[in-house]
């Protein structure tokens, strides 16, 4: 039996985590974004404060990704 692997980039198991890593992060938004339905009034600040962090992994994430397709183009 032979298995064999291709790899169209240098950086595509990074790639992949990148994107994994910001499929978790959308489903955190969305899981915040949901709290907010139901949260209590004082505890709306931490929520606020938590989409926020989410959201700033978010856009670095990406950033990320953008820069290993750069480098790869």
């Amino acid at each position: 039996m032979i298995v064999c692997a291709v790899a169209f980039h240098d950086n595509t198991f990074a790639v992949f985590e990148l994107r994994e890593q910001l499929q978790m992060l959308y489903i955190n938004m969305w899981e915040l974004l949901h709290q907010l339905e139901y949260v209590e009034p004082h505890q709306r600040v931490i929520v606020y404060e938590e989409i926020e962090h989410i959201k700033q992994q978010i856009m670095d994430t990406i950033n990320q990704l953008v820069e290993h397709d750069q480098a790869q183009h």
